[in-house]
């Protein structure tokens, strides 16, 4: 029995952690995401959103109570996927869709304008959140 934490599951789990967070940040970065919603916050919302940063992904969030919405941004290998509510599957090609995440392909989130789109779609139909009073 070693004491070298990379025998252990969690200590082999760690390489693999640290390229999912490194691909998520060069995806975030390339597609723009990242810089549109840090736009949105500050010309949308005058600064009134925060973020909630997780291994692969962000929740932007904004209001309070009854108001307070998000947009779920997560990056599952090199695809940038959208986190809606449950739907019937959108007939569209473009963004990919399975009922709960839009995805854009590296060949799609390379086009801003399609990234764009998306991100103002989920703006304008944001997820809602239950109240927490």
């Amino acid at each position: 029995m070693s004491n070298d934490i990379r025998e252990t599951p969690a200590g082999r789990d760690e390489p693999d952690a640290s390229a999912r967070r490194e691909t998520a940040r060069r995806v975030m970065r390339e597609s723009g995401i990242a810089e549109l919603l840090q736009t949105l916050n500050r010309q949308g919302l005058q600064g009134r959103g925060w973020f909630e940063e997780y291994e692969t992904g962000v929740l932007f969030k904004w209001g309070s109570g009854y108001t307070r919405r998000h947009i779920w941004v997560d990056i599952a290998g090199e695809d940038l996927r959208f986190r809606l509510r449950p739907h019937i599957r959108c007939a569209e090609p473009v963004p990919l869709c399975d009922g709960e995440y839009h995805t854009l392909t590296p060949e799609m989130w390379r086009h801003h304008g399609v990234v764009l789109r998306e991100l103002n779609r989920n703006y304008e139909h944001p997820v809602a959140e239950t109240s927490e009073d």
